[in-house]
């Protein structure tokens, strides 16, 4: 009997909206002169238009599709097109798509105009990016199959690098690494026969021979007159043109030649933008301008200077170009020391312009508008501020900061920026070129006469705060990766007191560089000097103890200086007081013997109690209140309800020659507890005899009110309140455990001070019994079995920013290093004055008299008012305790007497 025959399973969903869709698709193709395949074949299955489309455009569209790897691969796996020999069957979807779907797609999905059909249906499916093709910027791939490329399963499906033909566009921007020279086209090597994996058997060849699977043919019909007239037409049209333009000798026919700018990439963009850069030529520095930016704000982390000779200097000369257009200069960079350096409109490219700033100011400046610009300024402007800003993305880089470091026409650069005429239109140039000193300073040794120096500092009189900000910062790092200690000298007084007020700003980061510069400025001691002559340190002084707690979060911590002792177990169950028994008589069982478990013991892992013992005391206390209808427990259940009401309690048995059955996990309480939770107040009192009287009492009111009855003897009124006027006749005293508080006189007639003095032995209130049952049992606080609750030490902490390792950061940090560089030369300043004040006098040595602000009356003057608040933050903050302490030795050393 031959099989059942299979069903298979139709590729194509044939609904309304399908016949709808092939409808329009048809119209699209006759209007636009293109044949159509409605039911186009890959591998063995009819692909569904329809369905094609959504999916492809679900994902993008096609551009996306054939940019992303292996797209169409896993879309035809969508399609069960099979699982052999993927690569052709994803390149057969995607020409599918190409010839029928993509122009259709361009159409209605993005609405554009198509590329004709020359470079779209009549070309082959390779490459993308078809919303940007046309006939002007659209160059063929050539590309050279490998022997075995698509019979081994390596065929593009359109997310190789090879398979792509993208659109040459100025807003993007292809970057290779550095030093590439291009692309080169790889394809899988070759295969080769080899003979040694063959076991030379004749037989085993044909046993494993696999037949290659079958690819359909993709027939396309032939354009005539009669199938596709439109199309016919627009082929001998193009026909015509081609042969006039023959004849009339305009073009020749260059077949099999090479023509100059084809059949390779050229340079990478790097060497392009280099290029450009230095030609000279506007349109090519403009072009290079517009890609230097986007390359070092995206790939500033791998472009460095040092791979591009000449781009720093070329950005470098576009820069100074800020120069002419507001001055009648152009500067020129002169490397010849042949005197031409020294001219006016020179500058010196071996060593930096000495008088930089003299040049400067000896132009003759431009009669410009300043609320409006030409055409050709704003244009120049902004190719400047390009070159400006493309040098200080760089210089974020350490190597490129290094770089431009040894280029000396830089500092001229920055030197000429901060010099501009006051306008608004140089405000961003200027910031680039605080930002560029700010990454080279620390490779630069400035002294007070260097022009770079003197312009940073002019920036910090004015009121700019980025620059006032960025300034700050730069001159810090004077010299700090460099052996030369930066001493900031010839700073004026006016900018130290400015810098001062700076810090009183709420402005942490403005703060931070401020403290920075104070930390270097401080550390030499004719700065020292200087503020102590021309400022008021004092203030300086004040404000920066402030700030050692600057962001100081407050923090509580417990310290334990005294152990908790631990409770005594009782030694027998609490006698249940009258009320209590009543709330329990009132549940049935097992709640009430679950209650009056609970009430009577309490968890404890180390204690146990017999079984025997714990059933007979249930049976005393409730056998005479069973009756027929609310009779006890049997033994098992009772036993089973221990486990349930204790979770720790658990049923053992202790082996041994007479087996001992205990409950592990309790103990008895010392005083009981009502279902509520609430634990019984005991009575401590003593009687005359010594005897505890050990009554149990619910609330402290009630115990109060027990102990003026029972014990006292205090009378009451005929509205039932107490009397507690003084009795001459009586001497009352206090025996609450142990308590001796009236013994001495032999007590007192003031019965309402004996009252007062009974409620120091209670509880606020019956609640806080059951968690502080310790505060009612002496004047000592030690509870009914020995207890003694820890004893806690509260400290406050107030602590401040910290770094990864847990040490002092931030201001509170930088506040105690200025703090400590004054505490050390402040010492030496006095010695300084009294020298001076002794050779005023002309008494030599000086007499051992101390002047009015000298010796030790200058620390105690300046640190002496701060004194305790020093000793506080050490005491409250930890990061900081030792750096304070320092600080602390620095001023006892200065301020005891030589």
């Amino acid at each position: 009997m031959a099989p059942p025959t299979r069903v298979r399973e139709p590729s194509i969903e044939r609904t309304a909206e399908y016949d709808d869709f092939i409808s329009k698709l048809k119209t699209y193709h006759e209007k636009r002169g293109t044949a159509l395949d409605v039911e186009p074949r890959v591998g063995t299955r009819h692909v569904d238009l329809l369905r094609l489309f959504k999916a492809v455009v679900a994902r993008g569209g096609y551009d996306v599709v054939s940019v992303e790897k292996l797209a169409w691969r896993k879309l035809g796996q969508d399609f069960s097109l099979g699982t052999t020999n993927l690569a052709a069957l994803a390149f057969s979807l995607k020409s599918c798509y190409y010839k029928n779907l993509a122009a259709y797609e361009i159409t209605t999905v993005h609405g554009k105009e198509p590329p004709p059909r020359e470079i779209l249906e009549d070309i082959s499916a390779r490459g993308a990016d078809l919303l940007n093709r046309t006939l002007d910027n659209y160059k063929p791939h050539v590309f050279v199959r490998e022997q075995g490329t698509v019979a081994n399963g390596e065929e593009s499906d359109g997310a190789g690098e090879e398979d792509r033909t993208m659109t040459p566009d100025h807003d993007r921007v292809e970057l290779e690494e550095s030093g590439s020279g291009g692309r080169v086209t790889r394809g899988p090597p070759l295969q080769t026969y080899n003979s040694s994996s063959n076991p030379g058997s004749m037989s085993f060849t044909v046993a494993n021979y696999e037949p290659r699977p079958q690819m359909p043919l993709t027939l396309r019909p032939v354009v005539t007159p009669g199938n596709n007239p439109g199309l016919f037409k627009e082929r001998q049209r193009i026909a015509r043109e081609a042969k006039s333009v023959r004849e009339a000798g305009t073009s020749q026919n260059y077949k099999g030649m090479m023509l100059p700018g084809t059949g390779f990439e050229g340079p990478n963009i790097y060497v392009r933008t280099l290029q450009a850069l230095r030609s000279g030529i506007t349109e090519e520095q403009d072009y290079a301008l517009y890609h230097l930016v986007k390359i070092s704000h995206e790939r500033g982390d791998k472009f460095k200077f040092d791979a591009f000779p000449g781009l720093a200097e070329g950005l470098i000369e576009k820069a100074l170009e800020i120069s002419s257009l507001f001055y009648n200069v152009e500067w020129q960079i002169s490397f010849k020391d042949d005197g031409s350096m020294h001219e006016a409109h020179s500058l010196d490219g071996m060593n930096s312009t000495p008088d930089i700033l003299k040049r400067i100011q000896s132009l003759t400046q431009l009669e410009t508008l300043d609320n409006m610009e030409t055409e050709d300024f704003s244009r120049r402007l902004i190719k400047i501020n390009e070159a400006c800003l493309v040098l200080r993305n760089m210089a974020m880089l350490e190597e490129n900061a290094e770089y431009l470091s040894k280029l000396y026409p830089i500092r001229d650069f920055i030197n000429i920026a901060l010099n501009l005429p006051d306008r608004p239109v140089v405000v961003e140039i200027q910031h680039y070129a605080l930002d560029i000193a700010e990454q080279l300073t620390k490779y630069y040794s400035l002294g007070p006469g260097d022009p770079l120096y003197r312009s940073l500092l002019i920036q910090l009189e004015g009121s700019d705060r980025g620059a006032i900000l960025t300034a700050l910062r730069a001159i810090s790092r004077i010299s700090m990766n460099l052996e030369a200690a930066n001493r900031l000298s010839g700073v004026p007084a006016s900018i130290v007191q400015a810098i001062y007020q700076w810090t009183l700003v709420d402005d942490d980061e403005l703060a931070h560089a401020c403290l920075d510069f104070l930390y270097q400025f401080t550390a030499v001691l004719e700065n020292v000097e200087m503020i102590v002559a021309q400022m008021d340190l004092e203030s300086l002084i004040n404000q920066l103890v402030r700030l050692l707690l600057h962001g100081a979060k407050e923090v509580d911590t417990k310290r334990m200086i005294k152990a908790p002792v631990k409770e005594k177990g009782a030694t027998e169950m609490p006698t249940l007081p009258q009320d209590l028994m009543e709330q329990l008589l009132k549940y049935d069982e097992p709640e009430r013997s679950a209650y009056w478990l609970r009430a009577c013991f309490e968890e404890d892992a180390e204690s146990d109690i017999t079984q025997i013992a714990l059933w007979q005391a249930y049976q005393a206390r409730f056998g005479e209140h069973q009756t027929s209808t609310r009779p006890l427990l049997p033994a098992a259940d009772f036993i089973k309800n221990i486990s349930s009401t204790f979770g720790s309690a658990s049923a053992q048995v202790l082996p041994g020659p007479n087996p001992k059955f205990i409950i592990k996990g309790i103990r008895p309480r010392h005083r009981p507890m009502d279902p509520n939770g609430n634990t019984y107040l005991r009575c401590l009192w003593h009687t005359t005899s010594g005897h505890e009287c050990g009554a149990f009492i619910p609330t402290a009111k009630d115990m109060w009110e027990h102990l003026l009855a029972e014990h006292v003897g205090a009378p009451k009124l005929e509205d039932g309140s107490w009397d507690l006027a003084a009795n001459p006749e009586k001497r009352y005293q206090c025996r609450w455990g142990g308590c001796r508080r009236f013994d001495a006189a032999g007590g007192t007639p003031e019965l309402r001070e004996v009252g007062m003095h009974l409620k120091t032995h209670l509880p606020e209130s019956a609640s806080s019994s059951a968690s502080k049952p310790n505060k009612y049992r002496s004047r000592r606080g030690v509870g009914a079995g020995g207890s003694q609750e820890a004893e806690y030490q509260t400290q406050v902490y107030y602590n401040t920013a910290v770094d990864e390792r847990g040490d002092a950061a931030g201001l509170p940090l930088t506040a105690a290093l200025v703090l400590r560089n004054l505490a050390r030369h402040l010492p030496k300043v006095d010695a300084a004055n009294d020298a001076a004040a002794a050779a005023a006098r002309g008494d030599g040595d000086g007499d051992g008299m101390v002047g009015v602000d000298g010796g030790v009356g200058l620390m105690k003057r300046l640190f002496g008012p701060v004194e305790h608040q020093l000793w506080f933050v050490m005491a409250h903050n930890r990061s900081l305790a030792g750096y304070i302490a320092d600080l602390t030795g620095a001023i006892a050393a200065g301020s005891a007497p030589s």
